[in-house]
């Protein structure tokens, strides 16, 4: 029999790993389908938007890894209990992944002139500003995200800090326990545990 999902996303962390590990959460029948760089070109013009990741599910292609871990949160019931909830958590999401773009703007520039200036922000302002906001608001919740329990937001969040983690080229997470703390919460669920200690960790980038 065939898995139930099928998660499509290049050998490496990145975008595809929060997928990875809100499917290991929820214990489902899923395939990890790595695309390489040699194939990605053929396989490119077949995927909506011709991005990934992309998940596919009882015949039908999803695509945007937030919308997608969005839904595997709710098939998992780790979304709130009301919808002022869900909005906090889709807020608690959408800032993580806010950060994580900041991050990778200074990863991704070319320019060597131009990513000093980047990175002179990068490293001044916006990973203070995120670091302290981000742990208040872990601390205000007992160690996760938002809600004061875990949801797929904090998921999201430990599933992209090690790719951030490597386009900042530094520990994101020093001197934020907090933020530590939401990262051991979510590695001490036994399923998301388990696939962690059976991932590589040579494909983050």
């Amino acid at each position: 029999m065939a898995p139930t999902f099928k998660v499509t996303y290049f050998d490496i962390m990145a975008l595809g790993e929060p997928i990875r590990i809100l499917l290991s959460y929820g214990g489902f029948d899923w395939e990890d389908n790595r695309v390489t760089k040699e194939n990605w070109p053929v396989l490119k013009p077949t995927v909506p938007m011709g991005q990934l990741p992309i998940l596919e599910h009882n015949g039908k292609v999803a695509h945007q890894s937030i919308a997608i871990c969005r839904y595997l949160g709710k098939l998992t019931k780790l979304v709130g209990k009301d919808d002022w909830e869900d909005l906090e958590i889709d807020a608690a999401a959408d800032t993580v992944n806010d950060y994580r773009a900041k991050v990778g703007r200074y990863h991704y520039e070319a320019d060597p002139v131009q990513k000093e200036k980047i990175g002179e922000q990068l490293f001044s302002e916006i990973v203070p500003f995120y670091s302290k906001k981000l742990d208040e608001q872990a601390k205000n919740n007992n160690g996760f995200l938002a809600v004061g329990r875990l949801t797929w937001a904090d998921l999201l969040f430990v599933g992209l800090i090690d790719y951030m983690n490597f386009m900042a080229k530094k520990d994101l997470l020093a001197g934020v326990p907090n933020l530590q703390k939401v990262k051991e919460n979510v590695l001490a669920v036994p399923n998301v545990k388990t696939y962690i200690s059976n991932r590589s960790d040579n494909h983050i980038f």
